[in-house]
């Protein structure tokens, strides 16, 4: 079938976006479906930097690629095997399929999936297919989502099945924003009552974090951005503390207000200033967890004695260390129930062809969660 998609031909381009279009928004081929596969209409895709560190070239994927990851819509025809979904159900892509048998699947950690990883590396969906192309020429998959686009087929093991009435442009923010950052606060840190926790960076993913520790009743919740607006609205959603790194004493005005340090430190900029800031506040004997990707080649400076001597824990979280089909309801329940206002993290609702510019409105650092919306 034709459908109309944003297909990513070159890396690198220069911002602004609006103008040098990395963008290009193509009718593609989408093939038939193969064993184990789904078709899926998307209503909703989130603008998230994993797509934007493509489009700049800090995480390299090959070309060209659909992009796209963070998505929800509604199951139009399901392939053979696949057995538990109906057409009309409502799901929410993951960006990390699970193939159930690996070492890291077996357990009890799908976001490590080895053959998942090796999928999304290749720009195929998990069984190692493309069902995407143009001119006759193969395109890739963006971890095996490829949600900016009218339709996708995805793995089985990229969806999960949601029952909730909430708007698709809300069900698309759990695929990834949701899923990283409070699952980095409940699954990775498991962040107890009477802690205290900071969040460095205040994207979709730090607000996630931000509202996750909130609600696992943290005593000190410090937030931590550039943009004294997202300062603001941090603060509305449960921060007991904010403060702009731009200046030069935030490590020692954060330390003297909590008393050493924070019990867990969420770096969730993708930054290295941000990673040296969060462990710089983190309390001996505390936690530094990072969710941020940032380009491969950086590299942060450790000291091992201070890692020994004051028994401090680094730890990287993928996917918020998620089991998606158990954590995904959950955590749609809990923001059903109040608890988690995701809501409140949205931006702008776009359509398809006015992406280039929202990833100008990303890379601003700004804006908030800008959901493509597909009528």
């Amino acid at each position: 079938m034709k459908i109309r998609a944003a297909v990513l031909k070159a890396i690198g381009l220069p911002a602004p976006y609006a103008q040098s279009r990395p963008l290009q928004i193509e009718e593609i081929e989408l093939a038939p479906l193969q064993f184990g596969e789904v078709l899926v209409r998307i209503r909703a895709a989130g603008l998230c930097h994993s797509d934007l560190s493509v489009i700049s070239g800090d995480r390299p994927r090959p070309v060209p690629m659909v992009l796209g990851h963070e998505g929800a819509g509604e199951v139009v025809e399901c392939g053979p095997g696949v057995t538990d979904l109906k057409p009309g159900e409502r799901v929410v892509m993951v960006f990390m399929p699970s193939c159930g048998c690996c070492v890291p699947c077996a357990e009890g950690r799908p976001a490590l999936c080895e053959p998942g990883a090796a999928a999304n590396g290749a720009g195929t969906l998990l069984g190692g297919g493309r069902r995407l192309s143009l001119g006759g020429e193969s395109v890739n998959h963006h971890l095996g989502v490829s949600c900016f686009a009218e339709y996708a087929v995805v793995s089985r093991r990229s969806c999960i099945r949601i029952d909730a009435d909430i708007s698709h442009a809300e069900s698309a923010l759990f695929g990834c924003a949701v899923l990283t950052g409070v699952g980095a606060v409940v699954n990775t840190a498991r962040v107890q009552a009477g802690t205290t926790a900071a969040v460095l960076g205040l994207g979709g993913v730090g607000f996630s974090a931000l509202m996750a520790a909130v609600a696992s009743g943290a005593r000190e919740v410090v937030a931590i951005d550039l943009s004294d607006d997202k300062l603001k609205l941090a603060r509305e959603l449960g921060a007991t503390a904010t403060f702009n790194p731009s200046s030069q004493d935030c490590a020692d005005e954060i330390r003297e207000l909590t008393r050493g340090g924070v019990d867990y430190a969420f770096e969730m900029a993708g930054a290295i200033p941000a990673m040296e800031l969060a462990w710089r506040i983190t309390r001996r004997g505390g936690s530094t967890i990072s969710a941020g990707l940032p380009n491969p080649a950086l590299r942060f400076p450790l000291s091992p004695v201070t890692l020994v001597a004051e028994e401090r824990t680094l730890r990287g979280s993928y996917i918020g260390s998620a089991v998606p089909a158990r954590d995904i309801p959950r955590y749609v329940d809990m923001y059903q129930r109040g608890k988690l206002p995701v809501n409140k993290l949205m931006g702008q609702q776009l359509a398809l062809d006015d992406i280039n510019a929202g990833f100008d409105r990303l890379a601003g650092g700004n804006a908030l969660r800008d959901v493509l919306v597909f009528d």
